[in-house]
């Protein structure tokens, strides 16, 4: 396993995709209208995308939620709720 940790954004869309780890797609899941996450061949998560991230981020049950707000952070998207604490 490869850890990444990289992030797109693309404003037009109003998304944002994190990349967990450099592995190999194999499917994705809606978890519902606004985040979808990718796995790998050994079901782990791979990457997220979010979607209307411009009205801020709920992080809750995300995969690596913690990293996750910490990285939307870091590049000025506003977290709206996480398990750690602000």
């Amino acid at each position: 396993m490869t850890v990444s940790l990289e992030i797109e954004h693309d404003p037009e869309a109003d998304a944002v995709y994190i990349r967990l780890r450099d592995e190999p797609y194999v499917f994705g899941r809606e978890l519902d209208d606004v985040w979808r996450v990718d796995f790998s061949p050994d079901e782990q998560p791979i990457g997220i995308e979010l979607l209307f991230v411009s009205h801020g981020v709920d992080v809750t049950g995300l995969p690596q939620e913690d990293v996750v707000a910490h990285l939307l952070e870091e590049h000025g998207f506003r977290v709206l709720a996480s398990g750690r604490p602000r």
